[in-house]
C-alpha cells in the first residue's frame, strides 16, 4: 500500500495492524482501488497527531484532506459514497438495510467473542464454542448468495472476511457443517483485493499454503 507523505496523498488511514474493524477500512479501500497512507498505530501508545485529530484516539480514522473520520461504519459507507465504482451496497433501501443489520449482529454478537478468545485465559474455549456456534447458525446466509447476503460484494463482506481469515488463528474449527463458510471465505481471500488489504502480521494468522 501507498506509503508516501500526507502531502503527496489524497487519504491517510491510521490503522492497528492486525484488529478486525481496521481490516474492514483497509478492504474497502483495496475493493475500491485507492491509493492511500497506511499509518499503523500502537493501540496504547497512540501518536500525538491522532490524539490531535481524534478525540478518541481510535482506529480507524480516515484523514481526507481536512476532513477527519473515526467509527469503523462511518468510514467505510464514506468511502463507498466519496468512490462509487465499484458500488459495494445494493441500490434498493430494503436490502441496503439488511446488510446494516447483519452488521451490527456481527458487531454485538460476534466481535465480542473475538476479543474474549484474545484475551485468552479460561474464558476463551467458551468464547470459541460460542463463536462456532454463532457462525453456523448464519449458514443460511452464506448459502444464499455468492457473497454474504448479496449477489455483489458489499460493504458486510468487508466486515465477515476478516472475522472468517482469522478462525484458523482464533482456534476456531467449523468441521465440514462449515464447509459453506469456508468456500465463502476462499472466494474472497483468492482476490487481489483481500491480499492488498492485509498487514504483514495478518497474513501471517495463516500458512502460507493456504492462501496462496
Amino acid at each position: 500500500m501507498v506509503q508516501s507523505a500526507r502531502s503527496r496523498t489524497v487519504l491517510t488511514l491510521y490503522t492497528t495492524a492486525d484488529d478486525i474493524q481496521c481490516h474492514r477500512a483497509r478492504l474497502v479501500l483495496a475493493a475500491k482501488g485507492v491509493s492511500y497512507e497506511r499509518v499503523l498505530v500502537d493501540p496504547a501508545k497512540p501518536p500525538e497527531d491522532l490524539i490531535d485529530l481524534n478525540p478518541y484516539a481510535s482506529t480507524p480514522t480516515l484523514i481526507d484532506r481536512d476532513l477527519t473520520l473515526f467509527d469503523t461504519t462511518v468510514v467505510c459507507e464514506y468511502l463507498d459514497e466519496r468512490y462509487p465504482h465499484p458500488p459495494l451496497m445494493p441500490i434498493d433501501p430494503q436490502s441496503r438495510a439488511r446488510l446494516r443489520v447483519a452488521a451490527v449482529r456481527i458487531e454485538k454478537d460476534w466481535l465480542p467473542e473475538v476479543e474474549t478468545i484474545r484475551a485468552g485465559g479460561r474464558p476463551a474455549e467458551a468464547a470459541r464454542k460460542r463463536l462456532r456456534e454463532q457462525l453456523l447458525s448464519a449458514l443460511p446466509l452464506f448459502k444464499a448468495s455468492k457473497f454474504f447476503l448479496n449477489p455483489e460484494m458489499s460493504l458486510a463482506d468487508c466486515l465477515v472476511a476478516p472475522v472468517i481469515w482469522r478462525l484458523p488463528w482464533l482456534g476456531v474449527d467449523l468441521g465440514r457443517e462449515g464447509k459453506a463458510i469456508v468456500d465463502y471465505g476462499e472466494r474472497l481471500f483468492h482476490s487481489q483485493g483481500f491480499a492488498r488489504s492485509m498487514t504483514d502480521q495478518e497474513k501471517a494468522m495463516r500458512p502460507v499454503h493456504e492462501h496462496e
